[in-house]
């Protein structure tokens, strides 16, 4: 198997808003809200958007399990891509790649919780909403870690985890392993 270059981060000032520990208990309060809206639904799939998305929904999953076991949740996960992680625009339409395996896959019944890392413009959300609703998904719930409150489409999370309002040319990283060795959230500020 060959090696894969290492990803180039994005030169500039970079601040570390939260860390690990803070972000144990902000994933632990969304835990507790996430539950309140699950507490009666038969059926749970927690979706993660790939990339940072899908560790997101791993360890939300893992909590709600552990602390609430009479909930039947199942994992799954989407690739979508519109921007890459110093938002730069790679494909003008969001970009979902069906899994083969997702193409007969009925939903009805299930209450569905998509996840991601940072709701920016909304695309990759709505993209999801949409792709599960016509899976005939029976209710679907939105999840982030970051709301950085500058959405331009018509969709918003049922649960966020922090909202940073950042200036338009900075952007936020979120750090989730395994993609990245700490957990953690830095505002990444571009040399001009």
């Amino acid at each position: 198997m060959e090696a894969k270059p290492p990803e180039i981060k994005p030169q500039g000032r970079r601040t570390c808003l939260y860390t690990a520990k803070q972000l144990d208990a902000v994933l632990e309060g969304m835990t507790l809200q996430l539950a309140g809206l699950l507490i009666n639904k038969p059926r749970v799939m927690i979706v993660g958007i790939l990339r940072r998305g899908a560790p997101l929904a791993e360890i939300l999953h893992r909590r709600l399990s552990l602390h609430f076991p009479a909930l039947k949740i199942s994992l799954m996960n989407l690739q979508i891509k519109r921007y890459s992680d110093d938002l730069k625009l790679l494909h003008p339409d969001t970009l979902l790649t069906e899994n083969p395996e997702h193409a007969d896959l009925d939903l009805s019944g299930i209450t569905v919780v998509v996840v991601d890392d940072v709701m920016y413009r909304g695309h990759s959300m709505l993209r999801a909403v949409e792709y599960l609703a016509q899976k005939k998904a029976d209710e679907i719930r939105t999840v982030v870690l970051v709301d950085r409150g500058v959405e331009k489409l018509p969709v918003r999370s049922d649960i966020t985890g922090v909202r940073l309002d950042v200036a338009p040319p900075d952007i936020i990283e979120c750090n989730v392993p395994p993609y990245e060795s700490d957990f953690k959230i830095e505002l990444l500020q571009l040399f001009q």
